[in-house]
């Protein structure tokens, strides 16, 4: 089993390879691979893309990889493997961003990211820190994590999804926010995980014995 971390120079993986390494010994789901290589995310059995910054700019530097989306849709959509978005990764997922300018996402989960508008005008953004989450649908990711679980989150602008179906759990910044989105095999989370401790520990575990 092999599963891969997409590395196109957005945000620095150390922890996260260290986080997924963990995890993948814990419940033996084979090798964890930072990757830039079409090739090895071709041949991955899972794919993981994460993403720090502005969602513009993680577009494009995605698309700057020659053919390294395209074996990312390839794999996600035609053989279905199971995908997980981190942060940016997860907000490239909504059809349109709306960071400094429009930007087309992939299309894969129907919805816009839109800047965060706190009722309460105390509240900073960027929405940064610990929060706890809502579960909102059972999910084989959130096996054995609940409402009230906390889980480290640094973001300005959030996924506002078109369909409720695919919101798995949100956190409260007065008003919902967006937490963990999912549809078919694809699932993605507006936090850290690797920054999470054991509740992104737990989630991660999860997504590596996924089997959707």
């Amino acid at each position: 089993m092999l599963t891969v971390l997409v590395d196109y120079d957005s945000g620095n993986l150390h922890s996260a390879e260290k986080a997924f390494q963990r995890m993948a010994l814990e419940v033996g789901a084979g090798e964890v691979l930072v990757s830039s290589s079409p090739e090895d995310v071709a041949r991955a059995d899972r794919i993981v893309l994460p993403g720090d910054g502005a969602f513009p700019a993680c577009r494009q530097a995605l698309d700057g990889y020659g053919g390294l989306f395209d074996a990312i849709e390839e794999a996600v959509h035609v053989k279905a493997r199971p995908f997980l978005g981190i942060c940016v990764g997860m907000q490239m997922m909504a059809s349109w961003g709306r960071e400094y300018r429009d930007t087309p996402g992939f299309g894969w989960v129907p919805g816009e990211v839109v800047k965060i508008t706190p009722a309460d005008p105390a509240l900073k953004v960027p929405h940064m820190g610990w929060n706890d989450l809502v579960i909102d649908r059972p999910h084989p990711l959130l096996e054995g994590i609940n409402t009230g679980d906390h889980a480290y989150f640094v973001h300005s602008y959030h996924f506002r999804v078109e369909n409720p179906s695919h919101l798995l759990a949100h956190a409260d910044y007065a008003g919902p926010i967006t937490a963990i989105i999912g549809r078919d095999t694809m699932v993605g989370t507006q936090f850290h995980p690797e920054k999470s401790q054991a509740t992104g520990l737990r989630l991660i575990g999860n997504f590596l014995r996924w089997r959707p």
